[in-house]
């Protein structure tokens, strides 16, 4: 099945300000119907990196059977991660940055990973705040969780 995650994540003072994701899911079943789900959530204190990263965590964790997977962003922290084959070199030194640094987010860049192995994907970057329906739908999704009440709470793990 093909299917296709537009994402977005927020966070109003960045960094560790309240945030929220937003994240469309396209696909298409047999009979060529086209089908839409959405998923936002928000957090008290967390990044907007942390965000965008959830946004395409989500999409993937939702998808029930190995897919073939176009991710559409417009975080080039998420899409240069794996573009630019970053992902590729964190692991190779043992989650060290090219400066030798630990990398961020670590907990969920893995979870990432783990979500993304069933499945053959591609990323995507679009311009963000550019008109580009979805990514303007998602924008609002991530922006209203993070706006909205009932914020979770963050937790990182293994940083």
């Amino acid at each position: 099945m093909k299917v296709t995650i537009y994402t977005d994540g927020a966070a109003r003072g960045n960094p560790e300000g309240p945030g929220g994701y937003g994240t469309v899911l396209h696909y298409m079943d047999t009979k060529g119907t086209l089908y839409e789900r959405e998923y936002a959530a928000g957090y008290k204190k967390t990044t907007n990196n942390r965000m965008e990263l959830m946004a395409v965590i989500v999409g993937l964790e939702a998808l029930t059977r190995p897919c073939e997977v176009e991710v559409i962003s417009d975080s080039k922290y998420v899409t240069d991660a794996f573009n630019q084959h970053w992902v590729d070199g964190w692991l190779k030194k043992n989650w060290k940055t090219s400066g030798n640094k630990p990398v961020k987010n670590i907990d969920l860049w893995k979870r990432l990973l783990k979500a993304k192995e069933p499945h053959h994907v591609r990323f995507t970057w679009v311009k963000g705040h550019d008109g580009h329906p979805q990514n303007e739908r998602c924008d609002f999704l991530a922006t209203s969780a993070a706006d909205g009440g009932n914020l979770l709470d963050d937790t990182v793990e293994g940083n």
